[in-house]
């Protein structure tokens, strides 16, 4: 009696020259345990700063109706940092693409996010290494469909080598099982991590995101980081990075979206506040709240269909987002013994006085990697 053919290898042949959109994606969570996740984040206690209940950063992006709202804020040209991202990004991976170029490296994408910087390196990279993986991961499986549409029709990478991953990288354990699956997958071939669009500031506590990403590396691996950057740090600058994102309706319906999907609470534009705070003074956070500033208590039903009270002047936090200094940069990647290998840096150029703002593109090696860049790693921190 023969061997039964593996589903997955039947499933390739199955779908070759099938036009209809079946997009392939491993689940790697129980959808309902983020659910009760997100039910206790907004259960949080009573504060008027945005320290209590809260949306952490991958539940922003959870489910079709924030995928679309997200989708729609990137093509808002006022959304400056999305904007001067997709600018930049060709410009600056140019000048990364060197030290990746050759060794047979895959890509994991690490926050999948448009999927047009995603396209812009898979081009690049599969001239080298045409039996390269694409595993994009996230925790949205809706932003996992639409995320790799780019790449794969746009760059017409194969589809059969596209592993989306629904999972929330930012749990350590969760990363551990994705390292362990990737080293079965690759072998000791190298992978390049892509953390782009920002995406680390998003996170409440960005070293401690940054150590999880960085335990999973093996010394043949990189990590791609993208933040924006600033170079000053004083309340008037961080109040005019809080102006930033403010100046956009379409990044306010993003923010809000998770809140006005998960909940009946009846959103109202004028009580979403943006907070800006030098933070550990070598970095601005912006916190962007929504706030009970009416004069009673506001009653809400969660998705288990409980209420909960939103005394006068009660908070939840929305999304958090920062800019980073040079120092903070060098901080964090000290912190998590990691190497720069290559970094690229620019300023916003829209307004007729010089901007502190602007965007930074880091390719980090492992400590263990053994790079001799560590005259490099001077240079690149003392400009």
């Amino acid at each position: 009696m023969a061997e039964p053919v593996p589903v997955i290898r039947k499933l390739e042949h199955a779908l070759a020259d099938d036009d209809f959109a079946w997009s392939l994606l491993l689940v790697g969570e129980d959808q309902t345990d983020k659910l009760a996740t997100l039910t206790g984040d907004l259960r949080g206690p009573v504060s008027t700063t945005g320290d209590g209940k809260q949306i952490t950063s991958g539940f922003s992006y959870w489910g079709i109706g924030p995928t679309i709202a997200w989708a729609n804020a990137t093509n808002d040209p006022f959304y400056l940092v999305m904007k001067a991202g997709a600018e930049s990004f060709l410009r600056h991976w140019r000048k990364v693409r060197p030290h990746v170029e050759n060794g047979g490296f895959h890509l994991v994408s690490l926050g999948v996010g448009t999927g047009v910087k995603d396209r812009t390196i898979l081009s690049d990279m599969r001239r080298n290494n045409r039996d390269m993986y694409y595993i994009p991961v996230d925790m949205s499986s809706e932003m996992l469909r639409m995320g790799t549409l780019e790449p794969v029709r746009g760059a017409r990478f194969p589809v059969s080598q596209v592993l989306p991953v629904q999972l929330d990288f930012s749990i350590a354990d969760n990363m551990d099982e994705l390292a362990q699956m990737l080293a079965r997958l690759v072998g000791n071939d190298p992978i390049l991590f892509t953390l782009t669009g920002n995406t680390l500031a998003n996170f409440e506590s960005d070293e401690e995101l940054l150590s999880t990403l960085t335990h999973v590396l093996r010394p043949q691996d990189r990590l791609l980081l993208e933040v924006a950057s600033t170079t000053r740090l004083d309340q008037e600058t961080a109040d005019a990075a809080a102006d930033e994102y403010h100046q956009t309706r379409a990044f306010a319906e993003f923010v809000t979206s998770a809140l006005r999907y998960n909940t009946d609470l009846k959103i109202n534009n004028d009580r979403v506040k943006f907070i800006g705070e030098v933070e550990d003074e070598d970095a601005l956070l912006v916190k962007i709240l929504w706030q009970n500033d009416t004069d009673d208590e506001i009653r809400m039903e969660l998705p288990d269909h409980t209420e909960v009270v939103l005394p006068i002047g009660d908070t939840i936090r929305l999304y958090t987002t920062r800019k980073y200094s040079t120092t903070r940069l060098k901080r964090l990647t000290e912190a998590c013994q990691l190497t720069p290998v290559e970094a690229i840096q620019s300023q916003f150029r829209y307004t007729r006085r010089p901007n502190p703002f602007g965007l930074e593109l880091l390719l980090l090696a492992p400590d263990a990697a053994g790079e001799a860049a560590h005259s490099l790693a001077d240079d690149i921190w003392a400009t």
